[in-house]
Protein backbone atom coordinates (compact mmCIF):
# COMPACT_ATOMS: atom_id res chain seq x y z
CA UNK A 1 0.00 0.00 0.00
CA UNK A 2 1.23 3.50 -0.86
CA UNK A 3 2.91 5.34 2.03
CA UNK A 4 3.30 8.77 0.45
CA UNK A 5 1.18 8.94 -2.68
CA UNK A 6 -2.61 8.95 -2.60
CA UNK A 7 -4.91 9.04 -5.63
CA UNK A 8 -3.74 12.57 -6.39
CA UNK A 9 -0.11 12.86 -5.35
CA UNK A 10 1.39 13.49 -1.90
CA UNK A 11 -0.65 15.62 0.47
CA UNK A 12 -0.66 16.73 4.11
CA UNK A 13 -0.47 19.64 6.55
CA UNK A 14 2.22 22.06 5.43
CA UNK A 15 5.34 22.05 7.63
CA UNK A 16 3.93 19.15 9.64
CA UNK A 17 3.37 16.28 7.19
CA UNK A 18 4.38 18.12 4.03
CA UNK A 19 7.74 19.56 5.12
CA UNK A 20 10.49 21.31 3.19
CA UNK A 21 12.74 18.32 3.90
CA UNK A 22 10.20 15.92 2.39
CA UNK A 23 9.75 18.15 -0.65
CA UNK A 24 13.51 18.26 -1.21
CA UNK A 25 13.71 14.47 -0.95
CA UNK A 26 10.81 14.01 -3.38
CA UNK A 27 12.50 16.34 -5.85
CA UNK A 28 15.72 14.35 -5.70
CA UNK A 29 13.95 10.99 -5.98
CA UNK A 30 11.66 12.09 -8.79
CA UNK A 31 14.60 13.33 -10.86
CA UNK A 32 16.45 10.07 -10.28
CA UNK A 33 13.50 7.88 -11.29
CA UNK A 34 12.16 9.89 -14.21
CA UNK A 35 15.52 10.42 -15.89
CA UNK A 36 17.01 6.98 -15.34
CA UNK A 37 18.98 5.87 -18.39
CA UNK A 38 19.02 9.32 -20.00
CA UNK A 39 22.32 11.05 -20.67
CA UNK A 40 21.30 14.70 -20.99
CA UNK A 41 20.63 16.96 -18.04
CA UNK A 42 17.04 16.52 -16.85
CA UNK A 43 14.65 19.48 -17.11
CA UNK A 44 11.72 19.88 -14.70
CA UNK A 45 8.85 22.43 -14.68
CA UNK A 46 7.52 23.56 -11.27
CA UNK A 47 4.19 25.33 -10.76
CA UNK A 48 2.25 26.17 -7.59
CA UNK A 49 -1.07 27.39 -6.25
CA UNK A 50 -1.58 30.41 -4.00
CA UNK A 51 -1.14 28.85 -0.54
CA UNK A 52 1.23 30.53 1.89
CA UNK A 53 3.32 27.36 2.07
CA UNK A 54 3.73 26.98 -1.70
CA UNK A 55 6.76 29.30 -1.84
CA UNK A 56 8.55 27.24 0.80
CA UNK A 57 7.86 23.95 -0.96
CA UNK A 58 8.79 25.42 -4.36
CA UNK A 59 12.21 26.43 -3.03
CA UNK A 60 12.77 23.05 -1.40
CA UNK A 61 11.76 21.11 -4.50
CA UNK A 62 13.96 23.24 -6.72
CA UNK A 63 16.92 22.80 -4.35
CA UNK A 64 16.45 19.03 -4.32
CA UNK A 65 16.26 18.86 -8.09
CA UNK A 66 19.31 21.07 -8.63
CA UNK A 67 21.32 19.03 -6.12
CA UNK A 68 21.05 15.96 -8.36
CA UNK A 69 21.85 17.87 -11.53
CA UNK A 70 18.37 18.73 -12.84
CA UNK A 71 17.60 22.11 -14.37
CA UNK A 72 14.39 23.75 -13.18
CA UNK A 73 11.91 26.04 -14.92
CA UNK A 74 9.79 27.99 -12.43
CA UNK A 75 6.42 29.05 -13.88
CA UNK A 76 4.95 30.49 -10.66
CA UNK A 77 1.24 30.41 -9.76
CA UNK A 78 -0.38 28.21 -12.36
CA UNK A 79 -3.26 25.68 -12.65
CA UNK A 80 -2.33 22.02 -12.36
CA UNK A 81 -3.40 21.28 -15.98
CA UNK A 82 -1.22 24.19 -17.14
CA UNK A 83 1.83 22.43 -15.68
CA UNK A 84 0.83 19.23 -17.51
CA UNK A 85 0.60 21.22 -20.76
CA UNK A 86 3.80 23.22 -20.25
CA UNK A 87 5.85 20.08 -19.61
CA UNK A 88 5.17 19.07 -23.19
CA UNK A 89 5.39 22.63 -24.51
CA UNK A 90 8.85 23.13 -23.02
CA UNK A 91 10.02 19.58 -23.83
CA UNK A 92 10.78 18.92 -20.15
CA UNK A 93 11.34 15.52 -18.54
CA UNK A 94 8.83 16.09 -15.74
CA UNK A 95 6.46 18.61 -14.21
CA UNK A 96 5.69 19.15 -10.52
CA UNK A 97 2.63 20.98 -9.19
CA UNK A 98 2.53 22.22 -5.60
CA UNK A 99 -1.10 22.20 -4.46
CA UNK A 100 -3.64 20.54 -2.19
CA UNK A 101 -6.42 21.16 -4.69
CA UNK A 102 -9.77 21.84 -2.95
CA UNK A 103 -8.41 21.42 0.60
CA UNK A 104 -8.10 24.37 3.05
CA UNK A 105 -4.94 26.48 2.97
CA UNK A 106 -3.05 24.74 5.87
CA UNK A 107 -2.72 21.68 3.61
CA UNK A 108 -0.41 21.39 0.65
CA UNK A 109 0.77 18.68 -1.69
CA UNK A 110 2.88 17.62 -4.64
CA UNK A 111 1.64 16.20 -7.93
CA UNK A 112 4.14 14.88 -10.46
CA UNK A 113 3.73 14.61 -14.23
CA UNK A 114 5.95 12.69 -16.60
CA UNK A 115 7.40 14.26 -19.73
CA UNK A 116 4.29 13.42 -21.75
CA UNK A 117 2.05 15.39 -19.37
CA UNK A 118 0.38 12.42 -17.68
CA UNK A 119 0.18 11.80 -13.94
CA UNK A 120 2.65 9.14 -12.87
CA UNK A 121 1.55 5.49 -12.91
CA UNK A 122 1.59 3.56 -9.64
CA UNK A 123 4.87 1.76 -10.34
CA UNK A 124 6.83 5.01 -10.77
CA UNK A 125 5.25 6.51 -7.65
CA UNK A 126 6.25 3.37 -5.74
CA UNK A 127 9.86 3.71 -6.93
CA UNK A 128 9.96 7.35 -5.84
CA UNK A 129 8.49 6.37 -2.46
CA UNK A 130 11.13 3.68 -2.01
CA UNK A 131 13.94 6.15 -2.66
CA UNK A 132 12.49 8.75 -0.30
CA UNK A 133 11.58 6.43 2.57
CA UNK A 134 13.94 3.46 2.30
CA UNK A 135 17.00 4.26 0.18
CA UNK A 136 17.71 8.02 0.24
CA UNK A 137 21.42 7.33 0.53
CA UNK A 138 21.43 5.76 -2.94
CA UNK A 139 20.56 9.07 -4.63
CA UNK A 140 23.73 10.52 -6.08
CA UNK A 141 24.36 14.22 -5.40
CA UNK A 142 26.40 16.12 -7.98
CA UNK A 143 29.12 18.75 -7.64
CA UNK A 144 30.71 21.68 -9.40
CA UNK A 145 29.53 22.29 -12.97
CA UNK A 146 27.07 19.39 -12.76
CA UNK A 147 24.76 21.24 -10.36
CA UNK A 148 21.37 22.16 -11.80
CA UNK A 149 20.18 25.70 -12.49
CA UNK A 150 16.88 27.58 -12.08
CA UNK A 151 15.18 29.84 -14.60
CA UNK A 152 11.85 31.71 -14.61
CA UNK A 153 9.48 31.50 -17.58
CA UNK A 154 7.54 34.78 -17.70
CA UNK A 155 5.57 33.70 -20.79
CA UNK A 156 4.01 30.67 -19.08
CA UNK A 157 0.55 32.19 -18.51
CA UNK A 158 0.34 33.43 -22.07
CA UNK A 159 1.59 30.10 -23.46
CA UNK A 160 -1.13 28.21 -21.59
CA UNK A 161 -3.97 30.66 -22.29
CA UNK A 162 -3.10 30.76 -26.00
CA UNK A 163 -3.48 26.98 -26.10
CA UNK A 164 -6.88 27.07 -24.38
CA UNK A 165 -8.22 29.72 -26.76
CA UNK A 166 -7.39 27.52 -29.76
CA UNK A 167 -9.63 24.70 -28.46
CA UNK A 168 -13.01 26.41 -28.91
CA UNK A 169 -14.70 26.75 -32.31
CA UNK A 170 -16.90 29.62 -31.12
CA UNK A 171 -15.78 32.50 -28.90
CA UNK A 172 -17.88 33.87 -26.05
CA UNK A 173 -18.53 37.38 -27.40
CA UNK A 174 -21.32 39.10 -25.49
CA UNK A 175 -21.92 36.34 -22.94
CA UNK A 176 -22.49 37.67 -19.41
CA UNK A 177 -21.12 35.30 -16.82
CA UNK A 178 -19.53 35.13 -13.36
CA UNK A 179 -16.27 33.28 -12.70
CA UNK A 180 -15.26 32.14 -9.19
CA UNK A 181 -11.50 31.55 -9.05
CA UNK A 182 -11.50 30.17 -5.48
CA UNK A 183 -8.66 32.61 -4.68
CA UNK A 184 -6.47 29.95 -6.24
CA UNK A 185 -4.50 29.18 -9.36
CA UNK A 186 -7.17 30.40 -11.79
CA UNK A 187 -6.60 33.89 -10.41
CA UNK A 188 -3.42 33.97 -12.52
CA UNK A 189 -5.00 32.90 -15.82
CA UNK A 190 -8.79 33.31 -15.94
CA UNK A 191 -8.93 37.07 -16.57
CA UNK A 192 -6.70 36.84 -19.65
CA UNK A 193 -8.52 33.74 -20.92
CA UNK A 194 -12.06 35.07 -20.72
CA UNK A 195 -11.01 38.51 -21.94
CA UNK A 196 -9.45 36.99 -25.07
CA UNK A 197 -12.63 34.99 -25.68
CA UNK A 198 -14.79 38.13 -25.52
CA UNK A 199 -17.01 37.31 -22.53
CA UNK A 200 -18.33 39.97 -20.16
CA UNK A 201 -17.18 38.59 -16.81
CA UNK A 202 -17.69 39.41 -13.16
CA UNK A 203 -14.81 37.79 -11.26
CA UNK A 204 -15.35 36.49 -7.74
CA UNK A 205 -12.70 35.23 -5.27
CA UNK A 206 -9.89 36.38 -7.52
CA UNK A 207 -7.72 38.10 -4.90
CA UNK A 208 -5.55 35.44 -3.21
CA UNK A 209 -3.68 36.39 -0.05
CA UNK A 210 -2.09 33.06 0.84
CA UNK A 211 -4.74 31.94 3.31
CA UNK A 212 -8.10 32.51 1.57
CA UNK A 213 -7.82 29.78 -1.07
CA UNK A 214 -11.08 27.71 -1.13
CA UNK A 215 -12.34 29.63 1.93
CA UNK A 216 -16.12 29.61 1.46
CA UNK A 217 -15.67 29.96 -2.30
CA UNK A 218 -14.87 27.89 -5.38
CA UNK A 219 -16.30 24.62 -6.61
CA UNK A 220 -16.81 23.23 -3.10
CA UNK A 221 -18.78 26.30 -1.91
CA UNK A 222 -21.16 27.39 -4.66
CA UNK A 223 -23.66 29.34 -2.58
CA UNK A 224 -22.13 32.78 -3.22
CA UNK A 225 -21.90 32.14 -6.96
CA UNK A 226 -25.49 30.86 -7.13
CA UNK A 227 -26.80 33.98 -5.44
CA UNK A 228 -24.64 36.31 -7.53
CA UNK A 229 -25.71 34.86 -10.89
CA UNK A 230 -29.41 35.21 -10.08
CA UNK A 231 -29.18 38.69 -8.53
CA UNK A 232 -27.23 40.07 -11.52
CA UNK A 233 -29.25 38.31 -14.23
CA UNK A 234 -26.24 36.49 -15.69
CA UNK A 235 -26.33 33.63 -18.19
CA UNK A 236 -24.18 31.31 -16.10
CA UNK A 237 -21.52 31.03 -13.43
CA UNK A 238 -18.43 28.83 -13.36
CA UNK A 239 -16.37 27.90 -10.30
CA UNK A 240 -12.93 26.35 -10.04
CA UNK A 241 -11.13 24.69 -7.15
CA UNK A 242 -7.79 25.77 -5.71
CA UNK A 243 -5.62 24.40 -8.52
CA UNK A 244 -8.27 24.83 -11.25
CA UNK A 245 -8.33 21.23 -12.44
CA UNK A 246 -12.06 20.97 -11.76
CA UNK A 247 -15.05 23.08 -12.72
CA UNK A 248 -18.66 23.20 -11.58
CA UNK A 249 -21.29 25.52 -13.03
CA UNK A 250 -24.45 27.38 -12.08
CA UNK A 251 -27.27 28.00 -14.57
CA UNK A 252 -29.17 31.27 -15.00
CA UNK A 253 -31.66 30.17 -12.31
CA UNK A 254 -28.92 29.52 -9.76
CA UNK A 255 -29.15 25.74 -10.04
CA UNK A 256 -25.93 23.72 -9.77
CA UNK A 257 -24.71 22.00 -12.93
CA UNK A 258 -22.21 19.43 -11.65
CA UNK A 259 -19.68 17.29 -13.52
CA UNK A 260 -22.25 14.68 -14.53
CA UNK A 261 -24.48 17.32 -16.14
CA UNK A 262 -21.49 18.95 -17.83
CA UNK A 263 -20.44 15.58 -19.26
CA UNK A 264 -23.97 14.87 -20.48
CA UNK A 265 -24.23 18.25 -22.25
CA UNK A 266 -20.79 18.02 -23.83
CA UNK A 267 -21.05 14.33 -24.73
CA UNK A 268 -24.28 14.93 -26.65
CA UNK A 269 -22.74 17.89 -28.45
CA UNK A 270 -19.59 15.93 -29.28
CA UNK A 271 -21.62 12.98 -30.56
CA UNK A 272 -23.67 15.22 -32.83
CA UNK A 273 -20.46 16.74 -34.23
CA UNK A 274 -18.77 13.36 -34.67
CA UNK A 275 -16.19 14.14 -31.99
CA UNK A 276 -17.14 11.47 -29.40
CA UNK A 277 -14.74 8.61 -30.14
CA UNK A 278 -16.49 5.23 -30.11
CA UNK A 279 -19.60 7.06 -28.79
CA UNK A 280 -18.27 6.38 -25.29
CA UNK A 281 -17.91 8.38 -22.07
CA UNK A 282 -15.77 7.18 -19.16
CA UNK A 283 -16.97 7.98 -15.63
CA UNK A 284 -16.55 6.43 -12.18
CA UNK A 285 -18.52 4.33 -9.73
CA UNK A 286 -19.70 7.65 -8.24
CA UNK A 287 -21.26 8.86 -11.51
CA UNK A 288 -24.96 9.49 -10.97
CA UNK A 289 -27.45 6.83 -12.11
CA UNK A 290 -29.21 9.59 -14.01
CA UNK A 291 -26.15 9.98 -16.24
CA UNK A 292 -26.16 6.28 -17.01
CA UNK A 293 -29.85 6.55 -17.93
CA UNK A 294 -29.01 9.54 -20.16
CA UNK A 295 -26.40 7.43 -21.95
CA UNK A 296 -28.89 4.63 -22.57
CA UNK A 297 -31.43 7.06 -24.02
CA UNK A 298 -28.88 8.62 -26.40
CA UNK A 299 -27.02 5.51 -27.61
CA UNK A 300 -23.88 6.47 -25.73
CA UNK A 301 -21.78 3.81 -24.07
CA UNK A 302 -20.78 4.38 -20.43
CA UNK A 303 -17.68 2.90 -18.81
CA UNK A 304 -17.10 3.18 -15.03
CA UNK A 305 -13.76 3.15 -13.18
CA UNK A 306 -12.54 3.60 -9.62
CA UNK A 307 -12.86 7.12 -8.21
CA UNK A 308 -10.07 9.43 -9.37
CA UNK A 309 -9.48 11.20 -12.65
CA UNK A 310 -6.22 9.27 -13.07
CA UNK A 311 -8.24 6.04 -13.36
CA UNK A 312 -10.67 7.64 -15.79
CA UNK A 313 -7.73 8.71 -17.92
CA UNK A 314 -6.08 5.29 -17.74
CA UNK A 315 -9.24 3.66 -19.11
CA UNK A 316 -9.47 6.30 -21.85
CA UNK A 317 -5.87 5.67 -22.90
CA UNK A 318 -6.21 1.88 -22.90
CA UNK A 319 -9.37 1.87 -25.02
CA UNK A 320 -8.79 4.99 -27.13
CA UNK A 321 -11.70 6.99 -25.70
CA UNK A 322 -11.47 10.79 -25.79
CA UNK A 323 -13.93 12.05 -23.18
CA UNK A 324 -14.60 11.32 -19.53
CA UNK A 325 -14.68 12.72 -16.03
CA UNK A 326 -16.15 12.85 -12.57
CA UNK A 327 -19.17 14.32 -10.83
CA UNK A 328 -16.76 16.53 -8.85
CA UNK A 329 -15.92 18.47 -12.02
CA UNK A 330 -12.73 16.78 -13.18
CA UNK A 331 -13.56 16.54 -16.89
CA UNK A 332 -11.03 15.29 -19.44
CA UNK A 333 -11.17 16.46 -23.04
CA UNK A 334 -8.43 14.17 -24.29
CA UNK A 335 -8.22 15.91 -27.69
CA UNK A 336 -6.83 18.96 -25.87
CA UNK A 337 -5.40 17.85 -22.51
CA UNK A 338 -3.80 14.98 -20.62
CA UNK A 339 -5.62 15.69 -17.36
CA UNK A 340 -8.78 17.29 -16.00
CA UNK A 341 -8.80 21.04 -16.71
CA UNK A 342 -11.39 23.32 -15.12
CA UNK A 343 -10.92 26.29 -17.43
CA UNK A 344 -10.89 24.08 -20.54
CA UNK A 345 -14.12 22.49 -19.33
CA UNK A 346 -15.73 25.88 -18.71
CA UNK A 347 -14.94 27.30 -22.13
CA UNK A 348 -16.00 24.13 -23.94
CA UNK A 349 -19.41 24.26 -22.22
CA UNK A 350 -19.84 28.02 -22.67
CA UNK A 351 -18.77 27.86 -26.31
CA UNK A 352 -21.45 25.22 -26.90
CA UNK A 353 -24.03 27.50 -25.23
CA UNK A 354 -22.97 30.38 -27.46
CA UNK A 355 -23.03 28.21 -30.59
CA UNK A 356 -26.48 26.68 -30.05
CA UNK A 357 -28.10 29.76 -28.46
CA UNK A 358 -29.69 27.79 -25.61
CA UNK A 359 -29.78 28.56 -21.92
CA UNK A 360 -27.73 26.36 -19.61
CA UNK A 361 -30.85 25.17 -17.78
CA UNK A 362 -32.30 23.94 -21.08
CA UNK A 363 -29.08 22.14 -22.00
CA UNK A 364 -28.93 20.51 -18.55
CA UNK A 365 -32.48 19.14 -18.96
CA UNK A 366 -31.09 16.30 -21.11
CA UNK A 367 -30.35 14.48 -17.86
CA UNK A 368 -32.39 13.86 -14.71
CA UNK A 369 -30.33 13.52 -11.57
CA UNK A 370 -31.23 10.71 -9.18
CA UNK A 371 -31.31 11.73 -5.49
CA UNK A 372 -27.94 11.12 -3.87
CA UNK A 373 -26.93 11.19 -0.20
CA UNK A 374 -23.27 11.61 0.73
CA UNK A 375 -21.90 11.23 4.27
CA UNK A 376 -18.22 11.87 5.02
CA UNK A 377 -16.88 10.30 8.22
CA UNK A 378 -13.53 11.48 9.58
CA UNK A 379 -11.28 8.60 10.62
CA UNK A 380 -7.65 8.07 11.59
CA UNK A 381 -5.10 6.48 9.21
CA UNK A 382 -5.59 3.27 11.20
CA UNK A 383 -9.34 3.51 10.67
CA UNK A 384 -8.84 3.86 6.92
CA UNK A 385 -6.75 0.66 6.89
CA UNK A 386 -9.18 -1.22 9.15
CA UNK A 387 -12.07 -0.43 6.79
CA UNK A 388 -11.00 -3.08 4.29
CA UNK A 389 -11.30 -6.01 6.74
CA UNK A 390 -14.07 -4.87 9.06
CA UNK A 391 -16.88 -7.44 8.95
CA UNK A 392 -19.50 -5.28 10.64
CA UNK A 393 -19.09 -2.54 8.04
CA UNK A 394 -19.10 -5.08 5.21
CA UNK A 395 -22.27 -6.71 6.57
CA UNK A 396 -24.25 -3.46 6.96
CA UNK A 397 -23.28 -2.38 3.45
CA UNK A 398 -24.46 -5.69 1.98
CA UNK A 399 -27.66 -5.58 4.02
CA UNK A 400 -28.54 -2.08 2.83
CA UNK A 401 -27.70 -2.90 -0.79
CA UNK A 402 -30.17 -5.77 -0.66
CA UNK A 403 -32.74 -3.47 0.92
CA UNK A 404 -32.50 -1.00 -2.00
CA UNK A 405 -32.39 -3.71 -4.67
CA UNK A 406 -32.68 -2.37 -8.21
CA UNK A 407 -34.05 0.95 -6.95
CA UNK A 408 -30.66 2.29 -5.88
CA UNK A 409 -27.03 1.62 -5.13
CA UNK A 410 -24.47 2.01 -2.34
CA UNK A 411 -20.79 2.96 -2.60
CA UNK A 412 -18.63 3.07 0.55
CA UNK A 413 -14.97 3.88 0.03
CA UNK A 414 -11.84 5.30 1.57
CA UNK A 415 -10.89 8.79 0.37
CA UNK A 416 -7.59 8.82 -1.48
CA UNK A 417 -6.79 12.42 -0.49
CA UNK A 418 -8.39 13.05 2.93
CA UNK A 419 -8.79 11.16 6.27
CA UNK A 420 -12.35 10.17 5.41
CA UNK A 421 -14.63 7.22 4.76
CA UNK A 422 -17.19 8.30 2.17
CA UNK A 423 -20.68 6.79 2.16
CA UNK A 424 -22.71 7.44 -1.00
CA UNK A 425 -26.26 6.15 -1.46
CA UNK A 426 -28.31 6.82 -4.56
CA UNK A 427 -31.81 5.90 -5.71
CA UNK A 428 -35.25 7.02 -6.78
CA UNK A 429 -36.62 7.52 -3.24
CA UNK A 430 -34.86 10.41 -1.49
CA UNK A 431 -36.18 9.52 1.97
CA UNK A 432 -35.12 5.88 1.63
CA UNK A 433 -31.56 6.67 0.60
CA UNK A 434 -31.10 9.08 3.52
CA UNK A 435 -32.16 6.32 5.92
CA UNK A 436 -29.76 3.84 4.29
CA UNK A 437 -26.84 6.29 4.41
CA UNK A 438 -27.53 7.02 8.08
CA UNK A 439 -27.56 3.31 9.00
CA UNK A 440 -24.25 2.67 7.26
CA UNK A 441 -22.62 5.80 8.69
CA UNK A 442 -23.66 4.79 12.21
CA UNK A 443 -21.84 1.45 11.91
CA UNK A 444 -18.77 3.02 10.29
CA UNK A 445 -18.49 5.52 13.16
CA UNK A 446 -18.93 2.80 15.78
CA UNK A 447 -16.32 0.52 14.22
CA UNK A 448 -13.68 2.81 12.74
CA UNK A 449 -13.70 6.20 14.47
Amino acid sequence: MARLFGTDGVRGLANEDMTAELAMSIGRAAAAVLTQGRRRRPLVVIGKDTRLSSDMLESALAAGLCSVGADVIIVGVMPTPAVAFLVRQYKADAGIMISASHNPYPYNGIKIFSGDGFKLPDDLENRIEALVLDEPETIKLVKNENLGTMSYRKTAVNDYVTHLVTTVPTHLDGMRIAVDCANGSASATAKQLFEELGAEVDFLACEPDGVNINEGVGSTHLEVLQKYVVEHGLEAGVAFDGDADRCLCVDEKGKVVDGDFIMAICALDMKERGKLRKDTVVGTIMTNMGFQKFCEENDIRFEATKVGDRYVLEEMEIEGYRFGGEQSGHVIFRDFATTGDGQLTAIQLLSHMRRCGKKLSELASVMTRYPQEMVNIKVSPEGKLAFYNNEAVHDIVQQQKELLGDEGRVVVRVSGTEPLIRVMVEGKDGKAIKAVAAEIAKVVKAELV
